[in-house]
Order: C-alpha cells, then structure tokens, then sequence
C-alpha cells in the first residue's frame, strides 16, 4: 500500500512539473510574439512625395529627408515622378502610400488644389500629411514647411537697404501677379527697403522668366535712369535684369535674386550677380521628416515651420557652392 502511494506521489510530482514547464514555455512563447507584434506595431515609416526626382533642387530635398530618417532612426521613403508635370504620377504614389499604410506622409503637391482629394483620403485612413515646399489650402494638414518667403524678402531689401543711402531709387521684378509666394518676397523686400528710407520707383513682373526680365530692366533703365539697385522675387529674374544692365553699361548697380540656384551662384563668382537669397532646400526635407516623426509619435508641432533662408555674397559663394556640392555628392 505504502509502494502504490508512493507511485501515485510520484506521478503526481511529475505532472506538476510537467504542467508548470508548458505553462512557462507558453508563456515565455506569448510574450515573445506579443513584444514582436510591438515591435512592427511601433517602426515608424515616413513616405516623402516630391514634385520630381531628377533636379538638384529635389535631390537637395531628399538628402535631407534621408539624413533625418537616418538620425532619427525611422524608415523613409523619398518618392516623386520624373517630372514636376506628371501630376497623376504624382497622385498615384501618395494613393500607393497610403495604401501601405505609412506612419504619415510628407507631399511636396506639384498642383495643391488638385492634390486635397488625395490629402482627404489620408484623412479618412488616419494618416497624418504634412505639406513641404508648397502649401495648399487644406485644412487638415499637420504643418506647412517651408521657406518664409515674407522674411526672406526682408533679408533680400534689408541687404541692399545697407549698401545705398536714404533717398536713392530701387526698383523690383516679381513673379507673375497673384503668385502667393512672389507677393509675400516682394512686399518682404518693399518693406524693409521702405522703412530705410530708399525709394521705390517702379514694382514690375516678369512672370519668374530670364528673357522677359532682361525686356522688363532694359525699359526700367530707360525711364530710371538712376536707379541704385534691383530686387528680384527669383533668380532667373535677376540673371536676365543682371544681363540688361551689364548691356546698358550700369555695372554698378546692385542685383539680387532669390533662390541660391546654381546658376545664380555661378553669375555671383563671376561678378555679375550682386547677391541672392538662399532658400534651404535640404532643411525642407530634413525638416518636414522631423515634424513628421514627431506626428507620427503624437507629439505636437508648429502650423508653420520655416526653414530658413540666407544671403549668398561674393564672400562666401565658394563655400555655398563646396556645400552643395557635397550635398548632391559632386
């Protein structure tokens, strides 16, 4: 009797033991799968739409998303057609985005009006969207980051308000009329030209084009034939009106665009060009990844991100060019 007890005890001792260790096997198994399902849960991934791929100004972009993503640790994916054009390519990579399902989505729209039908379909799946380079009244985007195109205008009048006296005659060539972004750098440029004093005699479009501009400053030198310095809402504007007045044998007058294009750079290290207002495009896409990144965490950010702009001078254009260049790898 004693023997079939002590058999019995025994079987039990071993079936605790037995239970006790699928217990744990089970358990250790279900924590494992649910930190996994964590883990894919929590991978941020950020999807960035650019108008284009293939200029340097978008290339600046996405190296500076890249670098942000790599920072901070998070997957991004720079996007965009082949050209600024294609704006149904452009739609059908955010709709494939969203599709994926991406943590938020960073868009660049080539056509912000027709790129809200999109934006609303985010919306609808719970992604967040971000608007870069180009705002569009949407208004349910997270942020809009970009260059402030007032401030810049400032910094633009403010350097040429420096280098002339009270009462000497500027005059400005913008984008065309009702363009959003050539109202705010012209009036930018207007005001702090203004406010020191310097007289504005003439505010002329030349619709952001080189030959028009070249048309517009040949005609402005004959009506202002004492005019100190030109104003430009864009560079391509500034290389024609620098081109109009080198012709017109008005070397002296100072030219300044906006932009930092590479052309513009070239014109300042040969002496043609004054100066120009640099926007960031590699903060553009640095930034608009961080915003995101933090969206995407439930953080909160600014409505408005500016990113940055600065002067390009004879004095430091071989550094802003070296800095590009390391940028798109030249």
């Amino acid at each position: 009797m004693r023997k079939n007890l002590l058999k019995v005890l025994s079987l039990a001792a071993i079936s605790a033991l037995l239970v006790g260790s699928l217990a744990g096997c089970s358990k250790s198994g279900g924590t494992s799968t649910s930190g996994q399902q964590s883990t894919a849960s929590k991978e941020t991934r950020i999807a960035v739409v650019l108008k284009a791929v293939n200029s340097d100004y978008w290339k600046i972009v996405k190296a500076g998303a890249e670098d942000a993503g790599k920072a901070l640790g998070v997957k991004v994916d720079v996007l965009g057609p082949n050209a600024e054009t294609d704006i149904a390519g452009q739609t059908s990579i955010m709709e494939d985005q969203i599709v994926k399902k991406v943590s938020a989505l960073v868009v660049a729209p080539s056509q912000p009006s027709a790129a809200t039908a999109t934006f609303d379909k985010a919306d609808q799946g719970k992604i967040p969207v971000l608007l870069i380079d180009t705002n569009a009244n949407w208004d349910k985007k997270k942020s809009f980051i970009g260059t402030g195109n007032l401030a810049g205008g400032e910094v633009g009048g403010k350097f040429i308000a420096g280098k002339l006296q009270k009462g000497d005659e500027v005059v400005i060539l913008r984008g065309a009329l009702g363009d959003g972004t050539h109202d705010e750098r012209t009036n930018g440029a207007k005001k702090a030209m203004e406010d020191a004093g310097l007289k504005v005699v003439a505010v002329q479009p030349a619709n952001s084009d080189r030959n028009m501009a070249m048309s517009v400053m040949e005609n402005l030198i004959q009506t202002y034939p004492n005019v100190k310095a030109v104003f430009c809402s864009n560079d391509e504007m500034a290389l024609g009106a620098s081109r109009a007045l080198i012709q017109g044998g008005k070397k002296n007058v100072i030219t300044v665009g906006f932009d930092g294009s590479p052309d513009a750079l070239k014109a300042i290290k040969a002496g043609e060009l004054t100066a120009s207002v640099a926007q960031s495009p590699y903060n553009i896409g640095k930034f608009g990844v961080e915003a995101a990144v933090k969206v995407a965490k439930g953080e909160s950010i600014d409505a408005r991100i500016d990113t940055g702009t600065s002067m390009i001078t004879s004095e430091n254009v071989d550094k802003a060019q070296a800095d590009l260049n390391k940028i798109l790898g030249k």
